[in-house]
């Protein structure tokens, strides 16, 4: 499952579009949901064009160079839905970024570990706070659902941390 190919049918099913225009909406619109990289979404058209999911041909803007269209294909249609359903009906069983850090805690000092586990406590206070003062999307539901879930998770890993803290706090005193 490639949750990045997703995007990119996605993007097209919306609408054809320059390559340049897709990774503009991205880094504008879904970076705080998606963090692909320029070269990545370029690799993945070429792959998508490659598998016949979107075609591409010349396109120009005014006086603009000319750049290379995408469309998603009958084809890359269908594999939009299926790579949907797919997404939303699965659970990442992945470990969360830093729960390796955490496994070895015990190799710091106490108070040190608390230290650490407060300043990220203060990072995902403030990743909070960025994340609730995004503007609304506008354009259907989708991407507030996904910011309003990133939202619930953070808030989850905060509360998480100031148990885990309070819990530490006597063994460094």
């Amino acid at each position: 499952m490639d949750e990045r190919e997703l995007l990119i049918l996605g993007l097209l099913k919306a609408q054809s579009q320059h390559g340049y225009k897709i990774n503009e909406f991205i880094e504008r619109n879904l970076g705080r949901v998606s963090d692909m990289k320029k070269s990545t979404a370029y690799a993945i058209l070429k792959r998508l064009e490659q598998a016949g999911l979107v075609v591409s041909e010349p396109g120009q803007e005014g006086n603009r160079p000319t750049k290379r269209v995408y469309s998603i294909t009958p084809l890359g249609e269908e594999r939009f839905q299926s790579l949907l359903r797919e997404v939303l009906s699965s659970v990442n069983e992945a470990a969360p970024p830093g729960d390796i850090g955490i496994m070895f805690l015990d190799h710091l000092a106490p108070g040190e570990a608390v230290e650490c586990l407060k300043e990220r406590l203060a990072k995902v206070e403030r990743l909070i706070g960025v994340y609730q003062a995004t503007p609304r999307h506008g354009n259907g539901i989708g991407v507030d659902l996904a910011i309003r879930h990133h939202i619930r998770l953070l808030e989850a890993d905060k509360a998480w941390l100031e148990e885990t803290i309070a819990a530490l706090q006597p063994a460094t005193s």
